[in-house]
């Protein structure tokens, strides 16, 4: 019972919070006067607006409704799955967000793959090293790591690695990879490209796909490794020197049975609120990596809306829908992770006990 009060708990909880979230974000759109936002339904042209036609528009879209009449409109129109028309897309918001979902989904899950689990091991073994050479080399990557911003590293990867080494290329696939895959003899099954190569039975799409992969993956991967393993580093340190790690050696357990076996479970809580963390970051980070590398992912339609922004009135449909998708995005991602903490931490069950 314990475990499925708290997965209660933590779903309301996520309910709430993207309520208060979005309440907040629109409720910095109805900071502008009714009129201003009534003319971001209208493309910008050379013959002005009449005031006729505004008010036609402020009827018709019910902006002069109180504030909570026009959010929780809003909001049910959200979970219809009626997110508005982009003009400068042309096309309906939630369905160009849900087409490039398989490109950023896979970036993330790869960047996610990579920096949880290298970055709680290299952690635990500076810890276990500490003062050698493993060990001042681990907090020299991590302080580098942590010091060059994405979108600098991208540029630097870019540099060394697709125009001068010509080893990783820019895109998603090469040209023939992409014929192929739009062709009718491959079948999209889950819209990841390295598990549909495999799935079609065309490892060469695979490799291809992740040869594509690895420039992003690290430049999103680096920073939260790094942040990740110093975390876990500082929690393993805390723990070795705690009575029952003594105990477990004067039981006889061996240096690396007790670190292993024991410290590195107990520091897995602060390393997973870590990682709760940089996963956050993270995914709002990947919009800023697909445009580096030219990854044809969510980041895409906000990029076309903001250079379209000289022809037409600001495309505030696309930037709403956008602003939402990154918050479903994050919240799931957290739910998971505090559900992973909850596995490993038996105190937070009995927390919810009380």
């Amino acid at each position: 019972m314990s475990v499925w009060k708290f997965l209660v708990r933590r779903a309301i909880f996520m309910m709430l919070t993207f309520v208060i979230i979005t309440a907040v974000l629109y409720g910095v759109l109805m900071l502008a006067p009714v009129e201003a936002r009534a003319t971001l339904y209208l493309p910008r042209t050379d013959y002005g607006v009449s005031y006729t036609m505004l008010r036609g528009i402020i009827e018709d879209h019910g902006l002069d409704d109180p504030y909570p009449v026009q959010y929780v409109r809003w909001l049910g129109k959200l979970l219809r799955g009626d997110w508005g028309w982009s003009p400068a897309l042309r096309d309906d918001v939630l369905t160009a967000l849900l087409r490039r979902t398989p490109v950023t989904a896979e970036l993330t899950l790869w960047s996610v793959l990579v920096f949880i689990p290298f970055g709680i091991l290299s952690g635990a073994m500076a810890a276990w090293q500490r003062g050698r050479t493993s060990d001042h080399g681990f907090r020299l990557l991590a302080f580098i790591g942590t010091s060059i911003p994405p979108f600098i590293l991208g540029l630097m990867l870019l540099a060394i690695f697709y125009v001068g080494l010509r080893w990783f290329p820019v895109g998603r696939l090469t040209l023939s990879s992409e014929l192929l895959v739009k062709s009718a003899e491959f079948r999209t099954i889950t819209g990841l490209l390295v598990v549909d190569g495999l799935l079609n039975g065309r490892p060469d799409i695979t490799l291809d796909a992740l040869r594509h992969l690895v420039l992003p993956v690290f430049t999103l991967s680096l920073a939260h490794w790094a942040t990740l393993g110093r975390v876990t580093r500082a929690a393993m340190l805390e723990e070795i020197h705690k009575d029952y790690i003594s105990t477990a050696r004067g039981k006889g357990l061996s240096w690396r049975q007790a670190l292993w076996r024991h410290a590195l479970r107990n520091a897995m809580l602060p390393a997973l609120n870590s990682a709760a963390l940089s996963a956050a970051s993270l995914v709002t980070g990947v919009f800023v990596v697909e445009v580096i590398f030219a990854l044809p992912g969510v980041s895409a339609p906000l990029s076309i809306s903001t250079r379209t922004a000289s022809t037409l009135i600001p495309d505030i449909t696309t930037t709403m829908g956008f602003s939402v998708y990154g918050i479903l995005l994050v919240l799931p991602l957290m739910f998971i992770l505090d559900v992973l903490q909850m596995l490993i931490d038996p105190r937070l069950r009995e927390e919810v006990l009380l």
